[in-house]
């Protein structure tokens, strides 16, 4: 069966923590159970790591790496403890770790200063940091950041907001990040894929039952997911069980983008695309791609029958924003009652700018600066909390939404959102969003829900682009995803 892990923010975290040490009956097992794990993922990471530096922060996380820390010593390693000046373990839990680590023979400097280390181990914050870090602490990762050795993190990299994935100031570049208790939403998605380094996991072996009795704030979507949405196909099938897609877009100069979308819907499976675009841009689409059926928009008629045939109208590949675009757009809308709809581009910078009410069901696939102007506000901020901004689009619109991006994010009203757990920086080059919007189109028309079609269609195009980059991320192409959209298309059954 897939595997959805359900990812969890500080506040359930917080409820989690507390209800399992009222269950266990001393708060301390956590801490003694935390850093256990992290120092058995540590030896699985780092074997032959002799020299090892903890820094510690005041607080149960410091706590965690005080309890690693006398593991590491017990088992021969030489081991120094470091925190900042400012830095004393503080309340109930963090002093009784630091005595057991004195108590066996460990030493701890207090002036901040890192020694010479094979790894050092980052318990500084953990998830009890949600702002920038000032004056000894930010001097603190700096140093730590500079020293050079490998650094692995437990449960956040310091720094971190584990709720939104954003660095608000200073924040440790971790080779490894080990999280205790529950996935974190705020470590996969955006900024904090760049500080988490490799992410593993300790339970500190809770039963599942009580993390079900908090609510997770996102789920995980990973490879394994696809084979739930994409079955065999039944042995009689033809080309109008698939649905049928009508891709718009291709102003002059503009034509590749729709070509891009066209092909991608095919290669995912819809039974028959048509294609509306400038008559500049039918012969090369032809061409390219004989199995799309062209239209052109000023072509009233003809363009008017296409939407009516359409299962799903994608639009805004190419589509520019001048008044062919604007056109082609307003004639789409005026169709799309009882057809699907996904838009993409400059159909979300119409919408932006016309504020614009979108139909029910529609997906949108914006990147961050789409979001931002469908939001009024600029992408820095989108950035700064990814999943409250997938939100706020989906409550203000009405719509599924797809905020693509470095653990892209799918989000609808009333739906858990989903983090897409593929996806490369490879992908980063112009054309990505047009293969997106064409393969989400013709899982919709494979009859697919909009939420469903949305994720599934978000998995598929990552896993592509990772399979696509396994050649190197560097000069990856769209047209590059195309054998592995259709490989990936039809994964083995879910038995």
């Amino acid at each position: 069966m897939p595997t959805t892990p359900a990812l969890r923010d500080v506040a359930a975290l917080r409820a989690i923590e507390a209800l399992a040490s009222q269950r266990l009956g001393d708060g301390f097992e956590l801490m003694r159970r935390a850093g256990q794990a992290a120092w058995r993922d540590l030896l699985r990471a780092w074997p032959d790591a002799h020299r090892i530096v903890v820094a510690c922060g005041p607080g149960n996380n410091g706590g965690d790496g005080y309890v690693l820390a006398r593991h590491a010593l017990e088992s021969g390693r030489e081991v120094t403890v470091v925190h900042a000046p400012a830095h004393a373990p503080r309340g109930e839990l963090a002093p009784r770790a630091a005595g057991d680590f004195r108590e066996a023979g460990g030493s701890v400097r207090t002036d901040g200063a890192l020694p010479v280390a094979d790894l050092l181990v980052d318990a500084v914050f953990g998830i009890g940091l949600s702002r920038a870090p000032e004056g000894e602490s930010a001097t603190f990762i700096d140093a730590l950041n500079a020293h050079g050795a490998p650094i692995l993190s437990l449960d956040v990299p310091s720094g971190l907001d584990a709720d939104t994935g954003n660095a608000p100031g200073r924040c440790i570049y971790a080779r490894r990040t080990i999280e205790f208790i529950a996935p974190k939403a705020g470590l996969r998605t955006g900024a904090a894929l760049d500080y988490v380094g490799d992410l593993s996991l300790a339970t500190l072996a809770l039963e599942p039952a009580w993390l079900d009795e908090v609510h997770a704030c996102a789920k995980l979507l990973q490879a394994d997911a696809l084979a739930s949405w994409l079955p065999p196909r039944a042995r009689n099938a033809h080309k109008g069980s698939h649905g049928r897609v009508l891709c718009i877009g291709g102003d002059h100069g503009s034509g590749g983008a729709i070509m891009l979308c066209a092909q991608a819907a095919l290669r995912s499976g819809a039974g028959l695309v048509d294609v509306a675009t400038r008559e500049l841009h039918v012969p090369a689409l032809l061409a390219r791609l004989p199995e799309a059926m062209a239209h052109v928009p000023t072509f009233r008629e003809q363009f008017e029958a296409s939407l009516e045939r359409a299962d799903v109208i994608a639009v805004g590949p190419g589509l520019g924003q001048e008044s062919w675009g604007e056109h082609a757009l307003d004639t789409a809308m005026q169709h799309a009652q009882g057809r699907a709809l996904v838009l993409d581009a400059d159909a979300l910078n119409l919408v932006a700018r016309q504020h614009r009410a979108l139909p029910a069901g529609t997906i949108i696939t914006p990147h961050p600066g789409e979001a931002a102007r469908l939001l009024d506000t600029d992408a820095k901020l989108v950035q700064r909390d990814r999943l409250a901004a997938a939100r706020e689009l989906a409550a203000r619109y009405g719509c599924v939404v797809v905020l693509k991006g470095a653990g892209t994010i799918v989000a609808a009203a009333g739906r858990t959102p989903r983090v897409i757990a593929a996806g490369n920086p490879g992908m980063a080059v112009g054309g990505m969003g047009d293969v997106l919007t064409g393969v989400i189109a013709a899982l919709r028309a494979q009859g697919l829900a909009a939420f469903d079609a949305a994720s599934a269609g978000a998995l598929l195009h990552a896993c592509a682009g990772d399979a696509a980059a396994a050649a190197g991320e560097r000069g990856l192409l769209p047209t590059d995803l195309m054998p592995f959209l259709r490989a990936l298309a039809n994964p083995e059954p879910v038995r």
